[in-house]
């Protein structure tokens, strides 16, 4: 079935609407017959704005329309007798123009009747009245003077308006006055002051009022108040004040207990009405200002509907409830104690429905109830009319029977239609109700308009509508995919209006939906449908973020929802719009700020909607920076060598202070340098500086939190102290030798802070160590060293410095012990004697030298060696010398990677701080023999059905004496399994060996090693393949390998390729080179291959091979060796042929000449001029060509065999066909333009002489026709 068009319903539209038609009258079709129902009135109270005409509302609706009359103030209102009153058409809508009126005249109650031949319906009595903003009365105010400390009370008493108006205290420059705990306004207008302040004087405590319907604002004259302190004032001056009788408050001044100014006594009671707002209230006065709590003494406070508003001075409850009412007690408290008063709150209730009458339709014959029943404290008085008259002054009724509460309706007949109305009432207020009764005999209608499509997401409750009609009533029967027939249980509930629920919708309950309404008159059914959805879900929440300012702030929410349903992603900030900013970049799945600052600070929330749900997430963000700078920087508790330094700390940003760095300038030393002097904790103000004599301080400090540090705070201000003696000597004493007859006695220079005083100098001694001699000494300044000169070779002194200024000497220093300076040293090691380990091991031992041949500090020994020759050979060749340190006092060192089978000399050098001394005598020694190294190469060549060669050569390093080779070979089957091992033995001279009776088609594995007396070397090994029997290998093999260079620094490399391993690579050296092989890896599919090489250098040799690897990179197969040579470079003093001005001259004569040629030959062909194409087409028929097509002029294909035969040496593809060279010249080479004409008669024009023939030998893949131009140049 096409559903296309269908009405979709959201879950949450779907749940609207049926909990609407639960709380609802029973509507009748608009084209029935059915008394007048009030569709909209104004409110009860109205209050009108006198400047704007009065619109009174009445809207009604019915079968016939109803016509409409007012009542006003209980009597007929004769709308048409006012001329200036006018009703709406087809409405009982009053407009009254009151322009040139009062709007006074047009006050009082109305009452709106709608009324038909199927009864009578009323609306509510509207009270009109009009809103009033008096003026407030002039008085005089003098001004009020009161004691500091007293309470006050300034009276607002604003004029009596309708609606009453809208508070509030202000000065003259319409600033509002700032109110707290000690100041506020209360309920009823008036500011209360708990205790006045000196601060509180001023002379523009003005009061204002403003009317909220006129929009007018009235202020009171302004109030002075002067705020006296008597205890300043001596008892005359208070006397001059003392003039008149309201000068000063009657009330204490000192500190008090609180007591309440509003309201007075210890209780009160007040009334409140169910729904209503209660606002309780208590100001205490007192000093210094009580602070206000309240608790209910019967039961909790209501905590949802409960709010405290005046700092904590007035209790507001909302929506009041019968159980709001008790108890209420308020508390001041201050220091010196505290006062209470209970409010007793009584709650009434104005009527409220809790079953309201609703619309009956019964059909004749048949019984029905209205039902009134409301509550309200006191109880409501129930007073029920018919059409707008009382029941008791209607004619009588048999069927109708009234009990309180109730009327019942039995055995209705045809034409008893009729409004009831019912009034309840007490003395806050009353309720009107009309509801009808239509008595209709009508077969069943579904109002739900067809085929409409229910959305709901999985497991939500799911709400199919079958909204009906009929009298009587029709029964709603259910069926799903137009079998099911769906009972009154789970997981369906079918409501008395029809509405089908499912609980819990799953995706199995989507499909086709039937309803049907019937009673005795007919039958109706109606199609609906359900698609059960996926949730919308956000899979990767925001996260909470701390960035610091002007970071980047990035937040993800990745969600997962239904695919048929369309989502949109939308950003939040503290539940409100992201601020329209460029730095907000909102993606797919994320929104990222950039250079974010403190406003940026807030809570974040994804919100993913699609048409029938959401989800969301929320993160904050916190941006932290640096702390403001500390301030305030205060110097205390001064002394001589310290002070006490205090700051104020700054804005830590969101990020916690973890210290205080405090620094300092000397000006008298180091101006405008700041040195690091202590840190404190992050809590702490305050630092205890110790200070050093003659500075002149200056300090600031520096907080630093989890993001850096701050700027530094302002300087503080300067400090001095006096100049003393000083308190330290140099540190960093040392005495060492620059030659071997001086000692440099050096030391690091106090600082100036260091100094303490004017006239810094140093104090330099010395003397030999353990030598009985007096300590020399030496004063300098402005130095770091001192030379002693004329001393001993390396002998030991003592050396000490110390500090000396104007104010004294320093404290007495601590010597150290250096020594002179160092000589070469005079000696080599003696007995020197070599013990082979192994042939690359050897140990050597030596005599120490001499102590006193040292002449300095024995850094250690130093061992040279070298190999002379390999001892199978006779000539020498002397290797690159290696040097083994041995530190400290050694007397043998071991001599790591020696080569076996070789003559080695060493010799040994003592090495002190000066340098090394003279070589011992050169001792030679010999290395045994070890195993060899690995064959420098095995090659596979001749490889065939059942044999291959070998090719070997000796390994790069014998390491003695070869005694043969050992060659070990097996198969390896297609999975990669190894077969059996076959071993063969050859003698070190050979170095090729042919196998035979290998298998066909096989893949075998070669391991080779070379073999001396000590054991067998390293293997290398290798991989070759046997071909089939008379076809191309298995195997990796290379057929047809070609060369050819490309300019001057490329080659071009060919081959075709057979075997299983796609690992193929190029691989190229420079020859002569010893290099590694360049390698290049290249596609290993089989067939034809090429494969350009770059960057090769011009005028240069290079040798290339293709080889296959396996996963170890090695080699399983390698071809022979191509050898390219590349053309030397283009020298720079050729010329450029296309640079010369000949060269371009003859260009463009030619092309002028050709462009004349082509003029001529286009003036020709327009004179009409023909081709005799005919007689050669009548030359060349051809049974298999197929006629020209008539109809658009175009060639059918041709065939011909001879055509199709490939060219001599070229290669056919399996599917017979030659493609087309890349070299074919283009269709534009046989014509003008490069498109066929026809002439007049129909013939083909085409270019015959002097062009190229084509090669017509193209496959006949395509679809299309082939080219008229092709076609016929398969003919000539």
């Amino acid at each position: 079935m096409d559903r296309k068009g269908k009405w979709v319903l959201s879950s949450g539209a779907l749940l609207v609407i049926f909990l609407g038609r639960m709380t609802t009258a029973l509507e009748v079709p608009l084209d029935l017959p059915q008394p007048p129902t009030i569709t909209h009135q104004s409110p009860k109270d109205f209050i009108i704005d006198p400047r704007e005409n009065i619109l009174i509302y009445c809207e009604a609706k019915g079968k016939p329309h109803p016509s409409f009359s007012w009542t006003r103030n209980g009597t007929h209102f004769d709308v048409e007798k006012d001329s200036k009153v006018l009703m709406k058409p087809s409405s009982g809508t009053l407009v009254i123009d009151i322009s040139g009126e009062k709007a006074e005249a047009y006050e009082g109650i109305y009452q709106c009747t709608a009324r038909n031949e199927h009864g009578t319906a009323v609306s509510n009595n509207i009270f009109i009245r009009q809103s009033r903003s008096p003026l407030w009365s002039k008085e005089r105010k003098e001004a009020i003077m009161v004691q500091v400390g007293v309470s006050l009370v300034l009276q607002c008493r604003p004029p009596a308006g309708l609606p009453p108006p809208i508070i509030f205290w202000m000065d003259n420059n319409f600033q509002r006055l700032p109110q707290n705990t000690r100041v506020s306004q209360a309920l009823n207008g008036d500011l209360y002051f708990s205790n006045v302040l000196l601060d509180d004087t001023r002379n523009d405590y003005i009061c204002y009022a403003r009317f909220p319907h006129t929009q007018t604002i009235q202020q009171k004259q302004p109030i002075t108040v002067k705020v006296l302190d008597m205890d300043a004032i001596n008892e005359t001056v208070a006397a001059m004040y003392n003039y008149t009788n309201n000068l000063f408050v009657d009330s204490p001044s000192g500190e008090r207990r609180p007591s309440f100014m509003a309201p007075l006594g210890r209780s009160s009671t007040q009334m409140a009405l169910r729904g209503g707002v209660l606002e309780l209230e208590c100001i205490a006065e007192g000093l210094p200002t009580p602070e206000v709590s309240w608790y209910k003494e019967s039961g909790d406070l209501p905590s949802s509907r409960m709010s405290f508003h005046n700092f904590q001075k007035t209790l507001k409850i909302a929506d009041v409830m019968e159980a709001d009412a008790g108890d209420y007690r308020c508390t001041a408290k201050n220091s010196l104690g505290s006062a209470h008063h209970t409010i007793k709150v009584n709650v009434k209730a104005a009527p409220f429905w809790i079953s309201a009458p609703r619309n009956l339709i019964l059909a004749p014959k048949e019984t029905g109830i209205l039902t009134c029943r409301v509550s309200g404290d006191p109880k409501p008085q129930i007073a029920w009319s018919v059409n707008g008259v009382p029941i008791k002054d209607s004619p009588k009724d048999t069927s109708r029977k009234v009990e309180d509460d109730t009327v019942i309706l039995s055995d209705v007949q045809t034409g008893s239609s009729a409004v009831y109305q019912c009034n309840a009432s007490n003395e806050f207020g009353y309720l009107l109700a009309n509801a009808f009764v239509n008595v209709l005999a009508e077969a069943p209608r579904v109002l739900t308009p067809p085929n409409n499509v229910y959305q709901v997401i999985t497991n939500n409750p799911a709400f199919l509508d079958c909204a009906s009609f009929g009298s009587p009533i029709p029964t709603i029967t259910w069926f799903k995919d137009s079998q099911t027939s769906i009972l009154n249980r789970d997981p369906y509930v079918i409501h008395n209006n029809g509405t089908l629920e499912i609980n819990v919708a799953q995706s199995l309950n989507s499909g086709k939906y039937t309803c049907i309404a019937s009673n005795n008159l007919g039958t109706r059914e109606n199609h609906v449908y359900l698609e059960v959805k996926e949730p919308t879900r956000i899979l990767a929440q925001p996260e909470y973020m701390v960035v610091q300012r002007n970071r980047k702030a990035v937040f993800e929410c990745k969600v997962k929802h239904d695919p048929t349903l369309i989502p949109t992603m939308n950003w939040l900030k503290d539940n409100g719009e992201l601020p329209d900013d460029e730095r907000f970049l909102v993606d797919t799945d994320s929104l990222t700020i950039n250079e974010v600052t403190e406003e940026d600070e807030g809570t974040y929330t994804c919100v993913m909607n699609t048409t029938l749900d959401q989800d969301s997430a929320s993160a904050m963000l916190t941006v932290v920076e640096e702390p403001d700078p500390p301030t305030d920087l205060e110097l205390t508790d001064q002394r001589e060598r310290s002070v006490q330094l205090t700051w104020i700390p700054g804005d830590e940003h969101n990020s916690p202070t973890q210290k205080f760095l405090v620094q300092y300038e000397d000006l008298l030393h180091q101006a405008g340098v700041w040195h690091n002097l202590t840190e404190e904790e992050g809590t702490k103000t305050t630092a205890h500086l110790d200070l050093s004599p003659y500075a002149y301080y200056s300090f600031r400090v520096l907080a630093v939190n989890h993001v850096g540090y701050s700027q530094p705070s302002q300087p503080s201000r300067q400090y001095r102290t006096n100049p003393a003696a000083p308190d330290v000597n140099p540190t960093d004493v040392h005495g060492v030798g620059t030659e071997h007859n001086n000692l440099v006695i050096s030391w690091k220079e106090l600082t100036g802070l260091q100094s303490n005083g004017p006239g810094l100098q140093y104090k330099v001694n010395w003397r030999q160590k353990d030598v009985e001699e007096d300590w020399l000494s030496e004063t300098v300044a402005n130095t770091s060293k001192y030379v002693v000169s004329g001393t001993p070779t390396f002998v030991p002194y003592e050396v000490k410095v110390q500090a000396v200024n104007d104010y004294g000497n320093g404290p007495a220093p601590e010597a150290v012990v250096g020594y002179s300076g160092e000589d070469v040293p005079m000696s080599a090691p003696e007995s020197v004697q070599v013990l082979v380990q192994n042939g690359t091991l050897a140990e050597v031992h030596w005599e120490p030298v001499l102590t006193s041949m040292v002449r300095g500090r024995l850094q250690g020994y130093k061992v040279s060696y070298w190999r002379e020759r390999s001892l199978h050979q006779a000539e020498a060749q002397q290797e690159e010398q290696q040097v083994l340190l041995l530190s400290g006092n050694r007397t043998d060192g071991r001599l790591p990677g020696l080569k076996p089978y070789s003559l080695y000399t060493l010799n040994i050098r003592v090495v002190n701080g000066k340098g090394e001394g003279p070589p011992s005598p050169n001792h030679n020694f010999e290395t045994p023999e070890g195993v060899p190294g690995p064959p420098s190469f095995l090659r596979i060549k001749n490889t065939d059905m059942d044999s291959l060669t070998l090719e070997w050569g000796p390994p790069q390093d014998n390491n003695g004496r070869l005694t043969g080779y050992t060659l070990k070979y097996q198969p390896v089957n297609s999975s990669n399994e190894l077969g059996p091992v076959e071993e063969m033995m050859f003698p070190a001279n050979e170095t090729t060996v042919i196998l035979a009776d290998l298998k066909y088609s096989t893949r075998y594995k070669f391991y080779f090693n070379a073999k001396t007396i000590k054991g067998s070397g390293p293997t290398i090994t290798e991989e070759a393949v046997t071909i089939m029997d008379e076809v191309r290998p298995i195997g990796p093999a290379f057929t047809n390998v070609n060369s050819s260079v490309v300019g001057e620094e490329g080659a071009v490399i060919s081959w075709e390729y057979f075997g299983p391993d796609k690992n193929v690579y190029v691989e190229y050296i420079v020859e002569n080179s010893k290099e590694d092989w360049t390698k290049e890896c290249v596609n290993g599919s089989s067939g034809s291959q090429t494969h350009l090489i770059k960057g090769l250098k011009p005028g240069t040799s290079y040798r290339v091979r293709l080889a296959v690897k396996d996963h170890s990179e090695a080699t399983i197969h390698s071809t022979e060796e191509l050898v390219i040579t590349l053309p030397e470079a283009m020298k720079s003093d050729q010329v450029d042929l296309a640079t010369q001005g000949w060269f371009i001259g003859l260009m463009c004569a030619i092309a002028l000449l050709i462009l004349v040629l082509l003029i001529i030959c286009f003036i020709k062909r327009n004179k009409g001029g023909k081709y005799p194409v005919k007689e050669k087409e009548d030359a060349h028929q051809d049974p298999e060509i197929q006629p020209m097509k008539d109809d658009d002029g175009t060639f059918g294909e041709y065939s011909d065999t001879e055509d199709h035969k490939p060219l001599k040496g070229s290669r056919t593809p399996s599917n017979g066909t030659v493609k087309r060279d890349d070299s074919d010249d283009s269709l534009v080479d046989y014509g003008e333009g490069g498109d066929g004409q026809f002439n007049e008669d129909g013939s083909f024009i085409g270019q015959y002489s002097g062009k190229k023939e084509k090669d017509t030998h193209e496959g006949n893949e395509s679809s299309e026709a082939p080219s008229p131009v092709n076609a016929m140049n398969s003919f000539v």
